[in-house]
């Protein structure tokens, strides 16, 4: 990390070129007119006396700040220091983001990270300018612009979603943010035509209401969404999932119900995903995990640039820019079939998982750790070591024993889940890239990474590779899937090597 001085001059050159790269990495405060901007805004460049830069829209506000109306400072892919950094701020952020303030409140939230509600505000307001409240009503301010700018749902509707628990504290908090009221907000936004209004129900309170809608969800630039597409689309698990017509369709369990999903990619600057969901107030972490499962919020710019330094890769560089990791939506059904889809190929591992869905699974979603953790014997073929192992799995995440959670750790998530039986390191390698996110895992001791180094001049054995890959931290990860990508997501049908699971 740059120094404070030269971490400012580095911030204010990048405004004053209103250089969109940085666009959601940090905020630009301007003192003199009382409002805050993303970087790229076209306003004219103020005086560097006037400028305060913030980590979050949340220390804006508590600053005494407000969204400037012309850049829309918060219409931008999130900041990829979330995923990039593993310190308890931002661990934090990755919670907030996915709505455990709205359901289980800031004691809730410290429970989740280890902490008391009292040290983490402390650690929150000192590295991000302000607490978990604060935290989490930005972000919910920031969910209800895009809500109303770029959907029809009705006004009341749109509270729910964001994660308002009612519609006074939706009004004050759009007139303290924005200075405007949701419906002047909402007339400066244009709703696509392809959006589709809320159902209505019954029964029920507003928050708890069904809802259909199609939401546009940015990326940085360069985007490799079609590598993402494809990588979908040969794992998609018969039953669960389909990718046809270039979408990417399938059901998912969400905190208060059932979110059915069909996801496209929106030209090349990022995705439009429609969804039905059970209840409203599960829009947010709907949007969240989707973001989280294409990689959206990602510094391809700084990642590829990283990683061309390296002659011996730069050419896979240059074919795919903007690769990305291919997220999950649910973390305990990636263990599973991580664990179920090693040691054979992947056709073989959708046939396997594609089974247990249809017999073991409802309303056409993935069996719950319990279910299987109950009946697994009877469906699970294989080593009866392996069966043991996946069973064990099942009834660790059944109990509670074991959480995997995109706020733990990364070493902590190793450690917890090789301390079980049969799970070694590539297994919580893997996991840890696609559940957290993480960006700096090399899976040194993968066949098809290994084979495709050594077709590249670089070491081939999983000493020398890691010793290698310590340059292109902390981009590690991405650098693997460009070996990956090298040789094929997808091994032959009788390739029993390790290779990217399902």
């Amino acid at each position: 990390m740059p120094a404070p001085d030269a971490l400012f001059a580095e911030r204010y050159r990048a405004m004053s070129s209103r250089d969109s790269r940085f666009d959601g990495q940090f905020i630009t405060g301007v003192h003199s007119t009382g409002i805050y901007c993303r970087p790229s805004c076209p306003a004219m460049t103020p005086h560097a006396r006037n400028v305060s830069f913030y980590r979050t829209a949340a220390a804006a506000h508590e600053a005494g700040l407000r969204a400037c109306k012309r850049c829309q400072p918060d219409a931008v892919p999130g900041s990829p220091d979330w995923n990039i950094r593993d310190d308890l701020a931002s661990r934090a952020m990755r919670l907030i983001i996915d709505g455990v303030v709205e359901r289980d409140g800031v004691p809730g939230l410290a429970a989740r990270l280890g902490y008391t509600p009292r040290h983490l505000t402390r650690v929150l307001v000192a590295e991000l300018g302000a607490g978990p409240l604060s935290l989490a009503r930005a972000h919910r301010a920031q969910s209800a612009r895009t809500l109303l700018v770029s959907t029809t749902l009705g006004i009341a509707d749109v509270a729910f979603a964001a994660g308002f628990s009612s519609i006074r504290q939706f009004n004050d908090t759009i007139a303290a943010v924005y200075e405007m009221t949701p419906t002047q907000l909402r007339a400066r936004g244009h709703a696509p035509a392809r959006v589709t209004t809320s159902s209505p129900h019954p029964h029920g309170d507003a928050s708890t209401r069904p809802t259909s809608l199609t939401l546009r969800l940015p990326a940085r630039a360069p985007f490799d969404g079609p590598g993402l597409m494809q990588f979908f689309a040969d794992h998609a698990v018969p039953g669960l999932e389909s990718a046809v017509d270039g979408a990417f369709e399938r059901s998912v369990r969400m905190p208060h119900g059932i979110a059915h999903v069909s996801i496209r990619l929106d030209g090349t600057t990022g995705v439009a995903c429609t969804a039905r969901l059970d209840s409203i107030s599960d829009v947010a972490t709907l949007v969240a995990r989707v973001r989280r499962l294409f990689d959206l919020d990602a510094d391809s710019v700084a990642i590829d640039g990283a990683l061309s330094s390296d002659l011996a890769i730069a050419p896979l560089v240059r074919a795919v820019p903007g690769i990305r990791l291919p997220g999950v939506l649910d973390s305990e059904e990636a263990l599973f079939r991580t664990l179920i889809g090693q040691q054979i190929s992947v056709a073989a591992a959708r046939t396997v998982l594609g089974r247990l869905t249809a017999e073991l699974g409802t309303d056409g979603l993935f069996p719950t750790a319990a279910q299987i953790s109950e009946h697994g014997s009877e469906f699970l073929r294989g080593p009866a070591t392996r069966v043991a192992s996946i069973l064990g799995v099942a009834s660790a995440l059944a109990s509670g024993d074991l959480d995997l959670h995109v706020a733990t750790p990364v070493d902590e998530f190793a450690a917890r889940l090789t301390a079980l039986p049969g799970v070694g390191p590539w297994t919580a390698g893997y996991l840890a890239m696609r559940v957290l996110g993480n960006p700096d895992t090399l899976l040194t001791s993968d066949l098809v990474i290994l084979q495709s180094a050594g077709r590249r001049g670089l070491p081939s054995t999983t000493r020398s590779l890691a010793a290698y890959g310590a340059r292109w931290a902390p981009w590690r990860s991405y650098a693997g899937l460009h070996l990956w990508r090298a040789r094929s997501w997808i091994p032959s049908d009788d390739d029993s090597t390790t290779s990217p699971g399902v």
